[in-house]
């Protein structure tokens, strides 16, 4: 870690049903940064089952939490539930004043917007969602990353990796996370269309 950069604190808020590659995709990412110091937030200290069956072990508890430079949220069938949690929603305006960004991939966009968050803030999420932003007073743009102030969201699943590169080059610079995508050797290369529009129907 670097002498000359602050320790990053960075906060990744889990739950059950969440898609474990929106998590772990900008976790991938955002823990190869020399100052950054990653938390995996959960209510309690039991594993948490994503949708898929993979569970993940907490690190801190949100009673835990101090404040946080950066909060990721991911999204997943579980985000429906989440967005009626008035536990993590209140922990996400908590964390709001003093963070950083407030970061969520695909569906995890709709957590921050039930928490009041997104009002009229420019975001993305994943295609099958994206009409829904506008009744929270979030304005939806179709673009893989949106970064709008104090707010980046990603559209997609795959969308954390991005995601997270380009937070990776705003905090520490396009070099740092150039060399990150470099190590991770992320170089996608889809065997098929993988947004609606260009899919044949």
């Amino acid at each position: 870690m670097s002498l000359d950069m602050p320790v990053l604190e960075i906060g990744f808020v889990m739950f059950s049903g969440m898609t474990q590659l929106d998590l772990t995709g900008a976790w991938e990412v955002l823990t190869r940064l020399p100052n950054a110091s990653c938390h995996l937030l959960a209510r309690d200290q039991g594993p948490i089952r994503s949708a898929n069956g993979l569970s993940i072990v907490p690190t801190k508890l949100f009673e835990e939490c101090g404040q946080l430079d950066i909060v990721v949220i991911p999204g997943g069938p579980g985000h429906l539930e989440t967005m009626q949690d008035d536990h993590i929603l209140s922990f996400l305006r908590n964390q709001e004043p003093g963070c950083q960004y407030l970061m969520a991939a695909c569906s995890g966009t709709l957590i921050l917007a039930a928490a009041g968050l997104l009002r009229g803030y420019n975001c993305t999420t994943h295609w099958t969602a994206m009409h829904r932003l506008s009744s929270f007073g979030a304005k939806p743009v179709n673009q893989r990353v949106v970064f709008d102030r104090t707010r980046a969201t990603g559209g997609g699943v795959t969308a954390g990796i991005d995601l997270g590169l380009v937070m990776a080059a705003t905090l520490a610079g396009e070099d740092v996370a150039r060399q990150i995508q470099l190590m991770m050797e992320y170089a996608p290369e889809p065997p098929f269309p993988g947004r609606p529009a260009n899919q044949r129907h």
